[in-house]
């Protein structure tokens, strides 16, 4: 597997994600009312909330809708309640998946979470029963283009503490610790870095080779499933697919 393919398979179908911009605001918006909820509306004093700001700002979320969304949230925490739960479980070929939910009723989402797994060959486990096999990192992904001056990229991104630096075909991955993540990420920011992605992942520590095509598009499509889904804020899992489904 290739450094680009990685990345984009850590992130199923970020491209196709980037693609529709109103469901992928109305999640980060969902991500901005929790953080506003545990921390406050001020993001000078909730490093959550900062986090999230610069999720939205990779993901190209105009400023307008950002203050919209935090002003919202602060207006509305009396009135949605949401709540975030993990669901672990298996899709074929022994592939772990796990779905990260932020949810304002938990019967509905766990009833479409099911159908998700099983429609697509999956079975839907119980807490913990595959989440030994990630490790949560920071991730930071920069953009290499022609101008990317490497050397002084991994020398301010070492500097700063992180753990690696991956150079990838066409972007530079930062890993990090958690607890160093949002450090590192503001550091880098001020440093003029533009951020294709910015937030906590939950990384695989191994991935699985798929043992052929009809078990690859069961997996593709069960992921697809998940992260269709509106109450779904982020899926990772640990396939090792082929370049050209990761990066549709």
């Amino acid at each position: 597997m290739s450094g680009h393919s990685k990345w984009a398979n850590i992130k199923h179908r970020k491209g196709k994600a980037d693609a529709e911009r109103g469901k992928v605001f109305t999640k980060i918006g969902r991500e901005i009312a929790m953080a506003v909820r545990e921390g406050g509306s001020d993001p000078a004093t909730n490093g959550k909330l900062r986090d999230v700001i610069a999720k939205a700002k990779a993901s190209n979320m105009p400023n307008d809708n950002i203050s919209r969304s935090i002003k919202k949230s602060a207006g509305e925490l009396g009135t949605v309640n949401y709540e975030e739960i993990i669901y672990e479980g298996y899709a074929p070929g022994g592939v772990a998946v796990i779905a990260e939910i932020i949810t304002d009723n938990r019967n509905r989402t766990a009833s479409e979470v099911r159908h998700c797994f099983a429609k697509n060959g999956g079975n839907l486990g119980t807490t913990g029963s595959v989440g030994f096999m990630f490790d949560t990192k920071g991730v930071i992904v920069i953009q290499r283009d022609p101008k990317s001056d490497e050397d002084t990229l991994m020398m301010a991104a070492l500097e700063a503490g992180a753990e690696d630096v991956r150079v990838l075909d066409d972007a530079f991955e930062i890993i990090t610790a958690p607890d160093d993540f949002s450090r590192i990420r503001e550091e880098l920011d001020q440093s003029g870095y533009a951020f294709l992605s910015a937030q906590t992942q939950r990384v695989p520590q191994n991935t699985v080779d798929l043992p052929n095509e009809e078990t690859c598009l069961k997996v593709i499509k069960l992921l697809d499933m998940l992260e269709d889904n509106d109450d779904v804020q982020n899926v990772y899992h640990n396939a090792n697919l082929p370049d050209d489904e990761a990066d549709d």
